[in-house]
């Protein structure tokens, strides 16, 4: 059989050119049982129940829905400290951070408290034949006792 009346529907319908006449046409060729499989792609859009909806009272119900009373929002107000909430609790998080950071690093920050403890650190400098230097003495090279470079205000021999 020759489909193409069909075909030639399907491309005025799809340039906006057909009738009504022609769209039902359309419609109950679509809903018969044998279509042409290449013509098959078209049958749901045809057949919809959606299409129904678009008959002559269709402008009349948009109107009326248009028209009813539109629904009552209901607003909350947000404060500046609610809006701002999401900043304190990263900041809250940052301070948690780095007090912990700060506790856990004190133990290594205070290794060498005593003078004891920077002379054992020192002879094994010295066995290695390292120099000990003052920090305000740059230029020069500090030849002596380790203590004396730990505590720089001890009187010198």
């Amino acid at each position: 059989m020759d489909y193409k009346y069909i075909e030639g529907l399907l491309e005025r319908y799809f340039a906006a050119e057909t009738s009504l006449e022609e769209e039902s046409i359309l419609r109950s060729f679509f809903s018969q049982e044998n279509i042409p499989a290449d013509l098959e792609q078209w049958r749901a859009l045809f057949t919809s129940e959606d299409v129904e909806m678009l008959d002559e009272t269709f402008d009349e119900r948009m109107l009326a829905m248009i028209n009813e009373e539109p629904q009552t929002v209901k607003a909350r107000e947000i404060t500046l400290t609610q809006r701002l909430q999401p900043l304190f609790k990263a900041a809250a998080v940052i301070a948690i951070f780095l007090t912990i950071g700060g506790a856990l690093q004190a133990p290594w920050d205070h290794n060498w408290d005593t003078p004891q403890d920077y002379a054992v650190i020192q002879q094994d400098v010295d066995t290695v034949g390292v120099q000990p230097i003052q920090a305000d003495n740059w230029g020069e090279a500090v030849v002596g006792d380790s203590t004396q470079v730990l505590n720089p205000n001890q009187p010198k021999n």
